[in-house]
């Protein structure tokens, strides 16, 4: 988009004019806004104001003109840009800000067409794609309009920023005059070790610019949609009570949420609550010191949540509602239950049925969706659940009905609620229930409510300084003002617990001043999360104070100093790792660099992750070195969440820009890209060589087929694995330690159930089953026909016809799609494919119907007496074309877009250049003539699914198959007689509008025909394509607490950790929920070998690292190590070894060596970067002659 701003404002009325210019952003603006009044209303949690301004342009533009090449052809009368430089002067309260940048202006006269705002209530979709699945358009637009605060940008301020400037907020404005030093490059990804020199001017003053100024350029950039400002130091000289005033300037009406990030003075955090109260902003106070964190929110006292969990409404479909007073109603139960709860409202929709007393009908024996009784699609009824499959209504009175409904949909309607929040002053002195994190640690929330209590009194009396690292003196100074803080009746520190919380305060307070990357992504995805709710009013935020902590990663006592060598004044010797050595000390650190890790996937998971190891220093020293693939390429809806990306990345492989993006945040990175897929077909390249030097794996996957295939590695090579996902709020991460912890397989989901055929075909009762057969529809037409058309144009007949000889069931079709596709319907023109599309539409929505019809009348009963179409199978109706018809549920035109859609694909597909215009179409379409429909009888369609399968297996078997397709192959051209011509396959890809205009449309007329609930192209293009809903918040949070498991895996220091230790995590953003838990332990196997009990797990293998030694010399070795006699050694499906085989090849092969016994059977050679071959075997004890089941053979040949 292309905003030009250049407004004069007053007395609350704005003149916009916005001019869409694709995907250059030029923002032009020199704003003077001076106290004015605001009228304030905050309405579902967002807050609009409506403002007097005052705004002076002076032809300054700010050009983001990155290009899409595959865009650029779209772009029209695009104005010519020369380079200037220009000098942008902001002020705002008594604030000014000069910012000299180099710019492009504009030369042509399009300037003054070019005036408006920047903000624009349009979402981009392809840009916020998967996070419209997680917000809504709706809270999407809120967020689009509203404006944030931030105050301080070290570590969790960058987080936080970056999540939010992710998610499109309108504006961010950064408040942090502080000048960065060497604890912040801990978090903020965006500070280099040179922005921590501090450099003194000619007046002795310091000269170095500050966290906010530093953090700004690159922030702008993640999002052209938000303005990203700073408060000057001139304005704001310090985040201090000595600045209070104008600190509370800052926080207008036009702010919709406040952040505070780091450690500020108790009475000016309480100051700046109450002044956010006072203009209706909602307040957010998080910090992170060392391994420990808490989050307040302040809401304010009426703040309303339009849907606080983000789940789709329970959805059912109706069995029987009742003829009483109260209506009673229950639901399918092949369907699962309705998940309604006394109180919930539910909408009614296609209701069939309801018959009155009188004779006449309601619904006029159809399935309206209105009654006189109540059952209107309008109104909301209240629920009273009365079981898992029932309900009543008890506002609804069915008594003047004799016969009850059979079929229709119910929908849960999702009602706002308004909640409370007490104020920052109300909760420090008596809170509420503190939201638990880990169940393992229940009593900790108190612990360090009262700690962070402490903290701030310990910053007063030490001028505003956090203890110093390692510093027993300082600890000691803070337990004790813990201690004094400890009043009341229900004391949080007792006999019981003192001596641990001792020991707590200690780690607390000789870890204050780091700032660590893993828990500043953690904290940042949790407080990035509460602003967006803050902005949008959906989900539920958290009430009062959250607390986190990952003491597990520390050593149970403080280190020496000689281990941290932190001074705090020692600014010059300082590294980016000052704030992790700070915490873990030296020798992790040097552990951590040393480390050599694969990364499988460059997603929204593979570039948090990376950026975390950047700043952490994972493959940072001599020894270490990052592996990072990806074969995926960057596409726009990428941009919105994977933050190492820009538009300029465009089409160019993930795993070299993130690889690029991580060397830039730390030079001393060592890491390679590949661009492979992980799998048995590259196992050349990542073989056992490669993971023979790994330390351990990262998964950043989107598939569960690729995580099992990584976990068996991890299991063969015994690597730790880090695995982690997301599915919009929610998310999940599972650390995998070698012997300790069960593997990521060990359990698994089951699997996704699959859509019946004859459902699909015949009898769909869910969009979900409209829309698959409208994608199958898609595939089979403009791909596989294209295909199977060019498979027969590249060979001879002859030979082709040899390639079908083991598809006798599928033969004829393919060959008469081949016929139709290449002879028959092959179009000549652009009108011959909207023929040919207005023919598809009879067919599909209008002659099947009726053939269905014509062989199971709507009348019709089975043989048990019950009616054929009820239940499940809802009663088609045959559709009449009209090219204006509009769908009431959706409010899409799907006759018209169909043909459009379809006329154009079948264009594609045969190079013919498609057309768009409603006037051609209307043309055109007149003049079809469409032939009536005759019923065919003799016709077979499958009622079930037993009845499918029989037919699919009966096929062509009462016909001379061979005969017919040879006719069919003789008839058509010779491929000779077709040279150069081709077909172009369309593979469906749901982020073309195109293709999914199409499925849309498709499935929406099937959805009509049997009155199913129509939905638009964004709901549908999530449910075809199988999308998953992301957010950026979420991926942060997820990749940082898998950091914090990264810590214990490379060993912390000085201290031998437990499977309780160690930690796999669940949460959900949206309600707020978290809960952390211990790994589960490996399942245990008994063998009992040489007269000892051994109990193995799937990380046991019995290994041998003899060389290739021969099957003589490998049975030899089981009897004497193991005292075991082998019956059957195998390796993959090749048997090498049994006692039953014939014993003169068995005499051959004992003196041949292993690998070339399995190259000899399987006639083929192995890699030469493979080192192992697994072989399994069954064998006896010696002693008793009893089977004994023990783990695989990891042989090492070479």
């Amino acid at each position: 988009l292309c905003h030009n701003s250049n407004s004069n404002s007053n007395n609350n009325n704005n003149n916009n004019n916005n001019t869409d210019y694709n995907d250059i952003y030029i923002y032009n603006s020199n704003n003077n806004t001076n106290n004015s009044s605001s009228k304030k209303k905050k309405l579902m949690g967002c807050i609009e104001s409506k403002r007097n301004t005052n705004t002076n342009t002076n032809n300054t533009t700010t050009n983001t003109n990155n290009i899409e090449e595959e865009n650029q052809e779209d772009i029209i009368d695009i104005p010519t840009r020369s380079p200037t430089t220009t000098t942008t002067t902001t002020t705002t309260n008594n604030t000014t800000t000069n910012t000299t940048t180099t710019t492009e202006t504009m030369t042509d006269a399009t300037d003054e067409k070019m005036t408006g705002v920047v903000a624009t209530g349009e979402v981009d979709e392809k840009l916020y794609s998967r996070q419209l699945y997680v917000m809504g358009h709706e809270a999407q637009r809120r967020m689009m309009a509203s404006s944030a605060l931030l105050f301080g940008v070290s570590g969790l301020g960058a987080e936080v920023a970056k999540n939010c400037i992710l998610a499109g907020i309108s504006t961010m404005t950064l408040c942090d005059p502080a000048i960065p030093t060497a604890f912040d490059l801990g978090g903020n990804f965006y500070l280099k070790e040179s922005d921590i020199n501090v450099n003194d001017d000619d007046n002795g003053t310091s000269a170095s610019a500050s966290r906010a100024e530093l953090s700004l350029p690159q922030l702008a950039e993640l999002n052209q949609y938000v303005s990203v400002s700073t408060v000057s130091k001139e304005t704001v000289p310090s985040l201090t009570p000595d600045h209070q005033t104008a600190i509370l300037n800052q926080i207008t009406a036009s702010i919709a949420v406040v952040i505070i990030t780091i450690p500020l003075d108790a009475s000016l955090i309480q100051a700046m609550n109450d002044k956010c109260r006072s203009v209706g902003a909602c307040f957010i106070y998080s910090l992170t010191t060392g391994v420990f964190s808490q989050v307040f929110c302040d809401f304010g006292t009426e703040f309303i949540v339009s849907d606080t969990d983000g789940e789709q409404p329970h959805a059912s479909q109706v069995e029987m509602i009742t003829c009483d007073s109260p209506a009673a109603v229950k639901v399918l139960e092949d369907h699962g239950r309705h998940g309604l709860e006394t109180g919930d409202y539910v909408t009614f929709s296609k209701i069939k049925g309801l018959e009155k007393k009188d004779g006449g009908d309601d619904n006029g024996g159809d399935s309206k969706d209105s009654n006189d009784i109540g059952l209107d699609p309008s109104i909301e009824y209240e629920v009273k659940a009365t079981g898992p499959y029932t309900f009543e209504l008890p506002s609804v009175d069915l008594s003047a009905f004799a016969i009850p409904a059979t079929q229709g949909y119910i929908t849960q309607v999702k009602k706002p609620k308004i909640l409370s929040f007490q104020s920052y002053a109300e909760a420090l002195a008596s809170p509420k229930e503190l939201m638990m994190s880990d169940f393992a640690k229940f009593d900790r929330p108190p612990v360090l409510h009262l700690l962070y209590k402490g903290l701030h009194q310990y910053m007063q009396s030490h001028d505003g300084n956090l203890p110093s690292v390692g510093s027993g003196e300082d600890a000691a100074a803070l337990l004790e003002i813990v201690k004094s803080l400890d009043t009341g009746t229900d004391k949080v520190i007792t006999e019981d617990n003192a001596t641990k919380v001792s020991a707590l305060v200690a780690q607390f307070a000789s870890g204050s001043q780091a700032i660590l990357s893993p828990m500043c992504a953690a904290m940042g995805g949790i407080v990035g999360q509460e602003v967006l709710k803050a902005c949008s009013g959906k989900f539920t935020p958290i009430q009062g104070f959250f607390y986190f902590d990952a003491v597990e990663t520390l050593p149970d006592e403080l280190l020496p100093m000689d281990e941290l060598n932190i001074t705090a004044s020692d600014n010059d010797n300082m590294t980016r790792y000052t704030s992790q050595i700070s915490v873990f000390g030296k020798t992790l650190q040097t552990k951590i660099m040393n480390q050599n890790k694969f990364l499988v996937g460059a997603g929204a998971i593979g570039c948090e992750m990376l950026k975390n190891w950047a700043l952490m220093g994972v493959g940072c020293g001599p020894e270490g070195k990052i592996h990072i693939t990806d074969m995926d390429r960057i596409e726009k809806s990428n941009l919105s969440r994977q933050f190492l990306f820009r538009t300029k990345h465009i089409n160019h492989f993930k795993s070299t820009c993130a690889a690029e993006a991580a060397k830039e945040m730390n030079d001393d990175i060592k890491i390679i890209a590949y661009q492979e897929k992980v799998g048995g077909e590259t196992e050349h390249i990542f073989g056992d060589d490669f993971y023979d030097k790994l330390n351990g794996v990262c998964t950043a996957l989107d598939n569960v087929e690729a995580r099992l295939y990584v976990d068996q590695k991890c299991l063969f090579y015994r690597l730790p694995m880090l695995e982690s996902g997301t599915l919009g709020t929610k998310g999940n991460t599972q650390v995998v330690v070698p012997h300790l912890t069960e593997n990521y397989g060990a359990t698994r989901d089951p699997p996704e159930k699959s859509i019946p055929v004859c459902t699909l075909k015949n009898f769909p009762n869910q969009i979900q089953h409209t829309l698959q057969w409208a994608r199958d529809y898609f595939e089979g037409v403009f791909r596989q026909n294209a295909e199977d058309v060019n498979s027969y144009l590249g060979t001879s007949s002859e030979n082709f016809a040899q390639s079908l000889a083991g598809q006798q069931n599928t033969k004829i079709d393919t060959l008469t799609s081949i016929q139709n596709t290449l002879v028959e319907d092959r179009p000549r023109s652009f009108e011959d494919c909207v023929q040919w599309a207005r023919m598809l539409f009879e067919d599909l929505f209008s002659n099947q119907i009726l053939q269905l019809l014509h062989n199971f009348p709507e009348d019709q009963v089975t043989s048990s007496g019950t009616k054929f179409w009820s239940g499940s199978k809802r009663c088609p109706k045959a559709l009449c074309f009209d090219i204006g018809s509009k769908c009431e549920d959706a409010e899409m035109r799907n006759h018209f877009d169909f043909i459009v859609a379809a006329a154009n694909l079948r264009a594609s597909m045969y190079g013919i250049k498609g057309r768009t215009d409603e006037e051609y179409f209307v043309n055109v379409l007149k003049d079809i003539i469409v032939p009536d429909f005759a019923a065919r009888d003799g016709v077979k369609i499958a009622a079930n699914e037993a009845e499918a399968a029989k037919e699919s297996s009966d096929s062509h078997m009462e016909e001379d198959v061979d005969v017919e397709a040879t006719r069919i192959l003789e008839s058509l051209p010779k491929p000779s007689e077709l040279a150069g011509f081709k077909l172009n396959p369309i593979e469906f890809d749901k982020d073309i509008d195109d293709h999914m205009l199409f499925v849309t449309a498709c499935s929406n007329l099937r959805a009509l025909n049997y009155q199913i609930p129509t939905e638009d192209t964004h709901r549908s293009r999530a449910i075809a394509g199988k999308i998953i809903p992301a957010i950026a918040t979420t991926t942060a949070l997820v990749t940082g607490l898998v950091c914090l498991e990264l810590y214990k895996i490379v060993g912390t220091p000085r201290k031998e950790l437990a499977v309780e230790d160690y930690k796999n995590g669940f949460i959900n953003l949206a309600i707020p929920f978290m809960t952390l838990s211990e790994p589960t332990a490996p399942a245990k196997t008994k063998a009992v070998i040489k007269g000892k009990e051994w109990n193995w797990t799937a990380w046991d293998s019995l290994d041998i690292s003899k060389g290739d030694i021969t099957l003589a010399e490998l049975m030899d070795h089981f009897e004497k190590e193991y005292n075991l006699e082998i019956q059957m050694l195998s390796q993959g499906v090749s048997i090498l070894y049994s006692f039953f085989a014939n014993k003169k090849k068995v005499e051959e092969r004992k003196k041949m060596p292993m690998s070339k016994i399995i190259e000899s059977i399987t006639k083929k050679e192995f890699p030469p970067n493979q080192l192992y071959i697994i072989l399994k075997l069954i064998a006896n004890d010696l002693d008793t002659d009893e089977e004994v089941e023990i783990p695989y053979v990891k042989f090492r040949f070479r």
